[in-house]
């Protein structure tokens, strides 16, 4: 895989979006001790082993080139960790991926995640457009109502209802955003 994947940086106005590093440890734990988070994500982290086992998987990602997770630090107040987005990107080949993100409870109402996730909607569709690359999809919880706001802020457009499905006792929404814009 191209070194330039692995090692990908990309910025959203005071935003810097880089990939994980072994010290983020601590950022990841306090991150993941916010109720609200807990609630809507699959994999829980509560204490150091945790934190490495889930940095260890956003690096395998990365070398693998099956997901694109990159930690947003914010550089306007001294790279404090604000958040993660990431790619979910299935084979080389397919039309489609996954995006997701998480904010830190300190962090959320600053418009982090519509900026950091069009960063990241933009490297996406330019770093994987000779692979074929033309929609990506956020997925969430029904119950997530600012998931929904986020997706629209970023330009994905509502595509269609999801049946629960373990883990998740709820419906969700697949909301879909085309390389052009729009729904695809």
């Amino acid at each position: 895989m191209d070194d330039d994947l692995r090692t990908a940086t990309l910025a959203a106005g005071p935003l810097l979006l880089r990939p994980w590093l072994p010290d983020d440890m601590p950022a990841v734990i306090e991150a993941y001790r916010d109720p609200a988070m807990r609630a809507m994500l699959r994999m829980l982290v509560t204490d150091e082993a945790e934190a490495q086992h889930w940095l260890r998987v956003q690096q395998e990602g990365r070398e693998s080139g099956s997901r694109f997770s990159f930690a947003v630090v914010d550089r306007d107040r001294s790279d404090e960790l604000v958040g993660n987005v990431a790619l979910k990107y299935p084979a080389p080949g397919s039309d489609s991926a996954e995006v997701g993100y998480w904010t830190t409870a300190r962090a959320r109402g600053r418009g982090i995640a519509p900026r950091a996730l069009g960063a990241l909607t933009d490297w996406a569709f330019e770093a994987f457009a000779a692979d074929g690359l033309v929609r990506l999809d956020l997925l969430h919880q029904m119950n997530n109502e600012a998931s929904c706001r986020v997706a629209e802020k970023s330009g994905y457009g509502f595509a269609e209802v999801l049946p629960a499905r373990p883990p998740w006792v709820l419906d969700g929404h697949r909301h879909a955003r085309g390389r052009t814009g729009g729904v695809r």
